[in-house]
C-alpha cells in the first residue's frame, strides 16, 4: 500500500490530536498536574485546528469528510479514513507522488 504524501501532515496532526487528548484525560483522571495541562491543552488545540484546516484544504474531501474533521479528539482519524476510502474508490492519484517524481 502506498502512502499519499499529501496526507502526511494531516496524519501526523490527527495522531497528535488523539495523543494529547488521551494525555489530558489521563491527567484529569489521576494527578491533575498543572504543567501537564498547560502543555497538552494548547498542543491539542493546535493539532485540532490543524486537522480542520488540512481537511478543508483538500479539495477532494466531501462535505461529510469536512464535517467529520470537526469532531474533537478522533475526527482527524475519521477524516483520514474517509479520504483513503475516497482515494481507493475513485482511483485518485496525486500527481507528482510517484516514486522518482521531481519534487519541485
Amino acid at each position: 500500500m502506498t502512502v499519499d504524501p499529501s496526507l502526511r501532515p494531516l496524519r501526523l496532526a490527527a495522531h497528535a490530536e488523539l495523543a494529547t487528548l488521551v494525555v489530558m484525560l489521563a491527567n484529569l483522571a489521576t494527578l491533575h498536574l498543572r504543567p501537564v495541562s498547560s502543555l497538552t491543552g494548547p498542543a491539542h488545540g493546535c493539532a485540532y485546528l490543524f486537522v480542520i484546516g488540512a481537511t478543508w484544504r483538500l479539495t477532494r474531501g466531501s462535505t461529510l469528510t469536512r464535517v467529520v474533521a470537526l469532531v474533537p479528539g478522533f475526527g482527524g482519524l475519521l477524516a483520514l479514513r474517509r479520504l483513503r476510502a475516497h482515494r481507493l474508490s475513485t482511483g485518485w492519484t496525486n500527481p507528482g507522488c510517484e516514486p522518482g517524481a521531481p519534487t519541485g
